[in-house]
């Protein structure tokens, strides 16, 4: 369940577009109405008021935004207003792109929570919209920028595969491929076509079911057994899929917390899981937050920040500014 309060009377886009434009007149802008106008509205809706904008005042709202705000509260906002195939395609291809000049797993993390935390029509809008945006396919950037040929084979199945989205299963079948994940963790072959077929293609509620399966005949998660195999990039990634899977609340909720503990606070990756989950699950996220860390992720997130950024990020959360 989403966290974004949405009116019960929703004005028209026209309303918006021209409460926007009076937002941007006269000195300095009125940054309290743009937050009222986007936080207060779902993609489809934010979606049209992009057209209407576009459509009566002959430029891009999103280029007025960006000449109008500033910092993280420009930032914030800008990732709201994409539509959310194209966002995600930008951090992948953003992500990509910093692994040419140093890899760290976290590059890695978007495209997993592309692939696994989100639904498969979301995943084939992605590539869709990757391919528009950037003149080659998702599969063949991950291809030509991921060295290591195992965890390439990883991705690559992840995000060109399409699962089915409903909530089927087979029971008899979760037991059998439990134990083919199980042989390829005893054996090591983390890259085994096994391990790479059922992860990238069976649905979300069957590979629960065979997460299940796996903790009932092998006694520990699967994850903690993947852990045990090594840690390298490949065993990393293979528990943040296995996460994203199993509960994608939980994994967004480390990743908040991860970008606000220690020296200084990383704006863009608590903005990326925010703006990401506000209209999926951000409820469920705050209740995985204050079960992992004993406090609000609210709370949290107001210590954190400030200003309009600050405000804009609480409108998202549900409060009311």
């Amino acid at each position: 369940m989403g966290s974004v309060r949405i009116p019960e009377v929703v004005p028209s886009p026209i309303q918006d577009s021209e409460r926007l434009k009076k937002a941007f007149e006269g000195w300095g802008t009125d940054e309290k109405a743009v937050i009222w106008v986007l936080g207060h509205r779902n993609a489809e809706q934010r979606k049209k008021i992009r057209e209407t904008y576009q459509q009566i005042y002959k430029e891009s709202l999103v280029d007025r935004l960006q000449s109008e705000l500033s910092g993280d509260f420009e930032y914030a906002v800008i990732q709201w207003m994409l539509d959310p195939a194209e966002r995600d395609a930008k951090h992948i291809r953003k992500s990509l792109d910093a692994m040419k000049k140093k890899k760290s797993v976290k590059d890695f993390e978007v495209i997993v929570e592309t692939a696994c935390a989100y639904s498969p029509h979301r995943l084939m809008a992605v590539r869709q919209t990757y391919c528009s945006l950037f003149d080659c396919s998702l599969e063949e950037d991950i291809f030509s920028n991921v060295s290591l040929p195992s965890l390439r084979k990883l991705l690559v199945g992840l995000v060109s595969s399409y699962r089915y989205d409903g909530e089927l299963v087979d029971e008899s079948m979760a037991k059998i491929e439990a134990s083919l994940l199980r042989n390829a963790i005893e054996s090591k072959q983390l890259d085994h076509d096994n391990m790479v077929l059922i992860l990238s293609t069976r649905n979300v509620s069957q590979l629960k079911a065979i997460f299940e399966c796996y903790y009932q005949d092998y006694g520990n998660p699967i994850d903690q057994d993947i852990k045990k195999c090594g840690t390298s990039d490949l065993e990393v990634i293979l528990e943040l899929v296995v996460q994203c899977i199993q509960a994608p609340e939980k994994h967004f909720a480390k990743v908040m917390n991860a970008s606000m503990v220690g020296l200084g606070t990383d704006e863009a990756s608590l903005t990326r899981a925010i703006v990401s989950r506000a209209e999926i699950d951000m409820m469920k996220v705050r209740g995985e937050y204050f079960n992992m860390y004993n406090t609000s992720l609210d709370n949290a997130v107001a210590d954190e920040t400030s200003g309009d950024y600050k405000d804009f990020l609480m409108t998202l959360f549900g409060a009311r500014i």
